[in-house]
């Protein structure tokens, strides 16, 4: 998606812990912009004594077996977070330090290489399909390469194993992504959206106001993003976006001295140059 009001922002969990991990800033891999290949969930079947072929459904030959992405020698399944290293337990030592140090790889490559990301994900999930952790990785790998409708599967079947509902606002931002506004403001009235902590209710509000600007509703949208936290005591991670998404839209209201003065804001604050807040003021002069 673009920055019109969608997420961007992915969990530390299952991402690798960043304490005693070796500096891998300086790998080679290409920065990209921050802005969606189904794999069979089961094995084909196999015609024996106990299971035969039925007559409807005719043989399909399975696709060759596409090798992991390589993982450098000085990547530990040590560097994952401890949360997801003891969802691993399950698995045999050499399965769940295989699945570990790809989860690594795909929490440090998903905001400059996702798609290299999203291969490493889904090696993780051959080996462990039925890990929460596993399944969250490959949703939010998939998000991050616009395979949003993989995305939405993946993070539902984290959901279902974890009961953590702090990927709403992905699963929300993944309707409209498949051109389904009104199915993402159905999670307005998810029973879980009070679950969410204060940064996930900002995000679900940013999401939803960008599902009513897609219905051609900007004042609904507006009337989303407004609340204190527009004018903060303290400047919070979620603020540039909150301010950026408020700009855009009072921009679309035809209200461009006010988006003008938010988009002022954000580029004064965003010292990084997560937006293009600059770019839009420049577009505006």
């Amino acid at each position: 998606m673009s920055d019109d009001g969608s997420p961007k922002r992915f969990p530390e969990r299952p991402w690798p812990d960043k304490q005693g991990a070796p500096d891998r800033s300086k790998r080679g891999a290409k920065p990209g912009r921050n802005d969606r290949a189904d794999r069979p969930e089961r094995l084909p079947r196999v015609d024996g004594p106990h299971r035969t072929a039925r007559p409807d459904r005719p043989h399909r030959p399975s696709q060759p077996r596409v090798p992991p992405p390589p993982i450098p020698d000085d990547v530990t399944p040590d560097e994952l977070d401890r949360s997801a290293r003891a969802e691993l337990r399950s698995l045999s030592k050499e399965r769940a330090d295989d699945v570990a140090r790809h989860l690594v790889m795909a929490g440090l490559l998903i905001d400059t290489d996702p798609e290299t990301a999203y291969k490493h994900a889904q090696a993780a999930r051959g080996g462990a399909g039925r890990v929460g952790a596993v399944r969250e990785a490959a949703g939010l790998t998939a998000y991050a390469t616009g395979r949003y409708a993989e995305a939405l599967a993946e993070l539902r079947a984290a959901r279902r194993i974890s009961g953590d509902p702090s990927h709403l606002p992905l699963l929300a931002d993944a309707e409209r992504g498949l051109g389904r506004p009104e199915r993402a403001l159905a999670f307005a009235t998810d029973p879980d959206a009070q679950k969410l902590d204060e940064a996930g209710q900002v995000e679900l509000r940013i999401v939803l106001a960008g599902a009513r600007r897609d219905l051609g509703q900007p004042q609904a949208a507006l009337v989303l993003l407004e609340g204190p936290d527009l004018d903060p005591a303290q400047f919070e991670p979620w603020t540039l976006r909150l301010w950026y998404a408020y700009a855009d839209t009072l921009l679309d209201l035809g209200r461009t001295k006010e988006a003008r003065s938010y988009f002022e804001a954000v580029a004064t604050a965003d010292e990084d140059g997560t937006t293009d807040a600059a770019e839009r003021l420049a577009q505006l002069d």
